[in-house]
């Protein structure tokens, strides 16, 4: 990966939705070869895909939640409840962890109460749970802005 790939990298973490024309012009080349190369680093994996970055509050999820769990340490336990965890579309983020906790989850809903009736009949009824611990988020102070890519100007 070059200059020019990791430039590329930069500009489409910014905003996705630049037409080819405006992105081969940002990072200094013609469309073709500029497309050649984002066409590549989709290929190679460096890209994995695009979404619409969406306000929680705005779709109804304003309500985040960290919530660290336990599960038991055994093999089958473990895959049990990540497996599970696949089916349940208010965690937004899950993490298996070194140490302890053992997972970190995230989760958006639309109010405490939600997030309640999730904890009692989702959460804490997971494969091999033994602690589920509840961090309310109150604010956002830094919002996810893609990865930093090294080799030059940010």
């Amino acid at each position: 990966m070059d200059a020019i790939d990791r430039s590329i990298l930069r500009e489409l973490q910014k905003d996705g939705r630049l037409t080819n024309q405006e992105l081969a012009q940002r990072v200094g080349l013609s469309p073709s070869p500029c497309l050649r190369r984002v066409r590549q680093l989709e290929q190679d994996g460096a890209i994995r895909g695009y979404r619409a970055l969406l306000d929680p509050a705005a779709v109804g999820r304003g309500f985040e939640v960290l919530v660290s769990v336990e599960v038991r340490r055994d093999r089958a336990t473990v895959e049990a409840f990540e497996d599970a965890l696949q089916d349940l579309p208010d965690v937004v983020e899950a993490y298996r962890l070194f140490g302890s906790p053992g997972c970190l989850l995230r989760i958006a809903v639309a109010d405490i109460e939600t997030y309640e009736r999730l904890w009692i009949e989702k959460i804490t009824a997971l494969p091999g749970v033994t602690e589920v611990n509840s961090q309310i988020v109150m604010k956002r102070i830094k919002e996810p802005q893609g990865l930093p890519i090294g080799g030059g100007a940010h």
